[in-house]
């Protein structure tokens, strides 16, 4: 029984690894695929798809920044995104940590409805969001002649975060209950207030999940597409990487320039890579810190 038993997990292992191996294999190759193709010139495109570049074509990336704007997409990505990570924090971070460690009337009421906001996918409300927008803009103008709801990268990045507060939220608490009471007994007695506590004590340790939290809806924010198309519709008005790097690939289809589409692919995937090479650790520790206190 023992041997067979054993027999049984080094297949069930081998299994695990060959999964693995593939699955990361399928994820892997068309990643290198794009890079090599960013620097390919477009005559190579017409060859072996799969043959290594002749050369480091550096142009495609200059034609990309310049002729097609990403440029300019990129920095109102950087500022939607770091704006929504911001208000994010500075709203999730208290709301979670009253939501779970202290008892007062209405806390099981919110713990519901930020629960059933897990279950809400954001984008079936983008119409009733952009509505309320459209409206709200049109009581803007009647009363001070402009409305600035629409067509605002700011407002979108108050958009984003409203919509990741139900899941953050959820996960910060999660992070925050298996924390015990004892720091915060000791600080009381030292003479720190709520408030003190909370900063500097309970958030310095609650790092790592803090980083796990800024990971996850930094990668949300920077490669949405759907509420930034609809709160961006504007024919000349800002627009974020994602949006304008479809107009990218669509142009540059037509106009049969690959590498120039290609090269606007690495400017969305590479900074998301970067981000999640530094803060793989803190990553790792804010997946199974949680666990661990238990």
């Amino acid at each position: 029984m023992v041997k067979s038993s054993s027999k049984g997990d080094r297949v069930y292992k081998v299994f695990i690894y060959v999964v693995l191996i593939a699955m990361a294999i399928t994820i892997i190759v068309p990643v290198a695929w794009v890079f090599m193709a960013s620097i390919k010139e477009n005559s190579e495109f017409y060859q072996n798809p799969w043959a290594l570049p002749a050369g480091f074509y550096w142009q495609n990336f200059v034609d990309a920044w310049q002729k097609a704007s990403m440029g300019s997409y990129m920095l109102n990505s950087v500022i939607v995104t770091a704006l929504a990570l911001v208000i994010l924090i500075v709203v999730a971070l208290p709301a979670a940590y009253c939501l779970s460690r202290f008892k007062f009337k209405s806390r099981n009421f919110l713990n519901v409805c930020f629960m059933a906001g897990l279950f809400i996918n954001v984008n079936y409300i983008v119409v009733p969001i952009f509505l309320m927008l459209r409206d709200g803009d049109t009581w803007l103008r009647s009363v001070f002649g402009e409305g600035f709801l629409l067509n605002n990268i700011f407002v979108l990045a108050v958009v984003y975060a409203a919509t990741a507060l139900p899941f953050t939220i959820y996960l910060l608490s999660g992070y925050f209950a298996t924390l015990p009471h004892d720091f915060e007994e000791a600080a009381y007695i030292d003479g720190a207030g709520y408030s003190t506590t909370m900063v500097r004590i309970i958030f310095p340790m609650a790092q790592p999940s803090i980083v796990t939290i800024i990971l996850f809806n930094f990668l949300s924010f920077w490669n949405e597409y759907i509420i930034s198309l609809t709160l961006l519709s504007s024919a000349n008005g800002p627009r974020t990487l994602p949006v304008g790097l479809l107009n990218l690939m669509q142009a540059q289809q037509s106009a049969a320039e690959y590498g120039i589409m290609y090269a606007g692919l690495v400017m969305v995937m590479l900074p998301t890579l970067i981000l999640y090479i530094c803060v793989q650790k803190k990553l790792i520790e804010g997946m199974t810190v949680g666990g661990l206190k238990g």
